[in-house]
Parts: C-alpha cells; sequence; structure tokens
C-alpha cells in the first residue's frame, strides 16, 4: 500500500478551517464532511476554554484522550501546545488525520508555520496565509501588489522554491479606511487618494512589510507608519491618526469609529502552496485532487 502524501496545514483558526471545508468539497462522502465539522467545532471550543470564555468539565490530558484516536487512521488526532498567552496555558490543536481524495491519500500534518516548513523541504505541499508569503518573501518595489495571482511574479527563485498554486477564497480584506470627517465629497480612501497623501498611517506593527509590499514604495513617499497604543483596538487608533490599514471583514465596526471604509487593498486568504523542487509523481496526484475551474484567485504552475 501506498504511503499517504504529506501535507502541512495549519495547527488552528480560520486558514485550517478553510482547508478542511476545501478537502470536504473536493472529496466524496460524508466522513469528511464530518472530519470538518467536527475538528473545527473541536477548536473552537478549545479556544473559547484558552480564551477563559468557557469553563472545561475535564483536564486538557482528558480533553486530549477523548478528541484524539491514534488507532484509527481515518479519525484526527490533536496535540497539546503551550499557548503565547500570559501564563502560557496549555492548548489542544490539531495535529494530524488521513484523507482519501480518490485516486490518493494525502495525511495532513499540523504545524505552527507550515509555509516555513515547506521552504526547509521538509513538505512538498502545504496551506498557509498569503500573509506570511508576503511578510516573507514577496519583494518590495514600486508598485503596489493587489492579487495573489501576482504573488510568484514577486517571490525571488533565488530566495526560496515555494510557490503558491491557488487561493481558497476564505477572503478576509486588507482594507484602507480613514475618518469620514475628513474625507472630501466625492471620494474614497483608495490607492489614488494615497498616492496623493503625506501624513501618518497606522498599521499594525506585524503588517509593515506586508502594508509596504502590497501599497509600493512609491505610494508611501511621505507617508509615515505609526501603530496603535497598547492595549488599543486597531479601528479606534485609526480613528485616532485618520488614516490606516485594517484587516476587516465587513467594516460594520469601523463605522461605530466614525471610519469610511475604502478600497479593499489585498486578500488575505488562506493558500495551497508546494515546493517546486519537489518534483515526485504523488504530488501532481495531489495537486490534480485539488483541481477547479480557474477563478480571479487561482494561480497555474
Amino acid at each position: 500500500m501506498t504511503d499517504p502524501v504529506p501535507v502541512a496545514v495549519p495547527r488552528k483558526g480560520r486558514p485550517l478551517e478553510a482547508v478542511l471545508e476545501r478537502i470536504a468539497a473536493v472529496a466524496d462522502g460524508d466522513r469528511l464532511d464530518r472530519l470538518a465539522d467536527g475538528v473545527s467545532n473541536t477548536l473552537r471550543y478549545e479556544k473559547a476554554v484558552t480564551k477563559g470564555s468557557v469553563d472545561a468539565d475535564a483536564g486538557p490530558y482528558e480533553r486530549l484522550a477523548e478528541y484524539s484516536d491514534p488507532a484509527t487512521a481515518a479519525e484526527p488526532e490533536f496535540t497539546l501546545l503551550r499557548d503565547d498567552r500570559n501564563g502560557k496555558p496549555r492548548r489542544i490543536v490539531f495535529d494530524a488525520a488521513t484523507v482519501d481524495l480518490g485516486d490518493v491519500t494525502v495525511k495532513l500534518v499540523g504545524r505552527e508555520e507550515p509555509f516555513r516548513a515547506l521552504r526547509t523541504h521538509e513538505f512538498a505541499l502545504g496551506f498557509d496565509s498569503a500573509d506570511l508569503v508576503l511578510e516573507e518573501v514577496v519583494g518590495i518595489r514600486e508598485g503596489g501588489l493587489g492579487d495573489i495571482a501576482d504573488i510568484n511574479d514577486r517571490i525571488d527563485p533565488v530566495d526560496t522554491d515555494v510557490r503558491v498554486v491557488s487561493g481558497l477564497g476564505d477572503t478576509v480584506y486588507h482594507t484602507l479606511m480613514g475618518r469620514e470627517d475628513r474625507r472630501a465629497p466625492n471620494t474614497t480612501f483608495d490607492r489614488g487618494y494615497l498616492a496623493d497623501y503625506e501624513g501618518p498611517l497606522c498599521i499594525s506593527p506585524r503588517y509593515e512589510r506586508l502594508v509596504t509590499a502590497v501599497l509600493g514604495t512609491d505610494a508611501l513617499d511621505g507617508v509615515e507608519f505609526v501603530y496603535p497604543d497598547a492595549d488599543e483596538e486597531e479601528e479606534a487608533a485609526i480613528a485616532r491618526v485618520g488614516l490606516g490599514v485594517y484587516l476587516t471583514v465587513t467594516g460594520s465596526t469601523a463605522r461605530e469609529h466614525g471610519l469610511a471604509v475604502g478600497e479593499h487593498l489585498f486578500p488575505s486568504e488562506t493558500v495551497l502552496m508546494r515546493n517546486a523542487a519537489e518534483t515526485d509523481e504523488s504530488v501532481s496526484r495531489v495537486l490534480g485532487a485539488f483541481e477547479r475551474e480557474p477563478t480571479d484567485s487561482e494561480i497555474r504552475v
């Protein structure tokens, strides 16, 4: 029997849920639907426990034993990690699951940093947030970046063999927004507005390189990055500064702060990646299992 093809996936959060939903969509049978729902519900519960909004009925080791069935390959496995929050609480996260995709069997393997695991050739295939690719390897140029399909052109082949194959469509946008009372009539907070703007731009510190890649150095001429104060909500900080970039879902809370939601600058979504140096036939079979009709967010490599 052929060994399952290992694929790196996130251990928790929206990207892992997107991967599980994608797998359930391309494979037949109710088992993968149950797998996706079961893992997602378990991790949402564990997140609530870690945050203290839910009191668990049993300790982490008892819950871990309840969730995992290592003796059954078809069932998911979980593991226990130390969380980065104050006190370093133990958190249960996804570890592994074996799934049948028709002509190929895949073993999903949880990793804290799937993108970096591909960079070091631990895996040939993996899923991770597109944000991490922008934060680490996408080149900074004068012009901006606006689409998942443009990422590979910005990756220096000397720097990494990893390439983006397609986006999964679980899109949340990095969005430009500003104070409604500072916006002139019939204008929008967009790239054109930013090109003529000089002054502070409020962003999360971790997104400095990402925002620079997305907007381009020309648009940032005369712009100074500033950051929220400790324990300050990002949208409140943008309202204080007047203009900023925020990872927004609906914009409803932005309006509560008197902000007008402007241009969606770049989609933050989960992407399927491959290490192009790994050319085993099994990699092609897995990619074939994920084939779909091309969309605006898909890249063919």
